[in-house]
């Protein structure tokens, strides 16, 4: 299997910031987005990620995002066995310091 690719918080905000038109995807759950999630995510819980393949586009790279880089981590192992290019938020939104927003 391949090596799961990382990216920290710092480099998302500093490409969100750059304007890089990134593919966020927040896994975590309802009641932890509702709180705060980075602005143009997308929210896709992690037990919902298998029915929502149809939206994920194989030629587009996805950054997989939840507390702590756990269950993204293992959301990218899942994604990248199906054939999509996914990177993980090592760290997750506990070492996030860029903009949040609550969910809509």
């Amino acid at each position: 299997m391949s090596e799961i690719k990382t990216i920290t918080p710092e480099e998302v905000k500093t490409q969100l910031s750059e304007g890089v038109n990134l593919h966020l995807i927040d896994v975590r759950e309802d009641d932890e987005v509702a709180e705060d999630m980075i602005p143009k995510a997308v929210h896709i819980k992690m037990g919902e990620v298998p029915e929502h393949l149809d939206q994920l586009d194989k030629d587009k790279e996805y950054i997989i995002i939840c507390r702590s880089g756990g269950r993204s981590g293992r959301v990218c192992e899942y994604l990248n066995e199906q054939g999509y290019n996914v990177t993980n938020m090592v760290g997750g939104m506990l070492e996030w310091t860029g903009p949040r927003e609550p969910k809509l």
